[in-house]
């Protein structure tokens, strides 16, 4: 499930990037999930498989060879090399803790998907991520990069992404996994799927 959080992140900075917006309920899904920072379960995380519903599409069509996106596969290599970075900097860590707990405060007057509240989580993203380096250049459509808010949506989501890393990393995910453990990888997609289905 972390891994699918993972990718519907990446799939929702490429939509956003792309077209300026994104579907309200994965956005909410993705960005609520900085906000867990102590969750009893993975589940807690997204609200459930259902709230991760996009990203397990994703994954399975990545398992199964069906779409074959270098963009995407690059966004993923360069979350997961942050997320090592960021793994190493407990006082970053911390950090970024605070600024959750800031917007946890917020979410009582405002949705997740606010621009105020996306604006933060943007600003934590340039504050501690960015200088962790190498940057991730985003593509898409030039007049879309160049609004604000949609600059702002897509650091909120790649800020998501990387928790989502760290998450998978703490559930024993691994690149070996990805390289060697595909076909069990893509069964627990599919039973993921058809518990967000029903």
């Amino acid at each position: 499930m972390a891994l699918a959080g993972l990718l519907q992140a990446l799939t929702l900075v490429q939509e956003v990037a792309r077209t300026g917006s994104a579907p309200e309920g994965a956005m909410a899904a993705s960005l609520g999930s900085l906000l867990e920072t102590d969750p009893p379960d993975v589940e807690a995380v997204y609200g459930g498989p259902t709230g991760v519903s996009l990203g397990l599409r994703r994954l399975r069509e990545a398992l199964e060879g069906r779409v074959q996106d270098p963009e995407l596969l690059r966004y993923t290599a360069a979350v997961l090399h942050l997320e090592r970075r960021l793994r190493r900097d407990p006082e970053r860590l911390a950090a970024i803790r605070q600024v959750m707990e800031r917007v946890r405060a917020q979410c009582r007057h405002f949705p997740v998907t606010h621009e105020n509240i996306v604006a933060t989580l943007a600003d934590c993203y340039v504050e501690h991520i960015s200088s962790l380096g190498p940057r991730i250049l985003v593509k898409g459509t030039p007049e879309q990069l160049a609004r604000p808010e949609v600059a702002n949506s897509i650091r909120a989501l790649l800020l998501a992404a990387i928790r989502s890393a760290v998450l998978w990393h703490q559930c024993g995910g691994s690149r070996w996994q990805l390289l060697f453990g595909r076909a069990r990888l893509l069964r627990q997609a599919e039973a993921l799927a058809r518990e967000a289905a029903t």
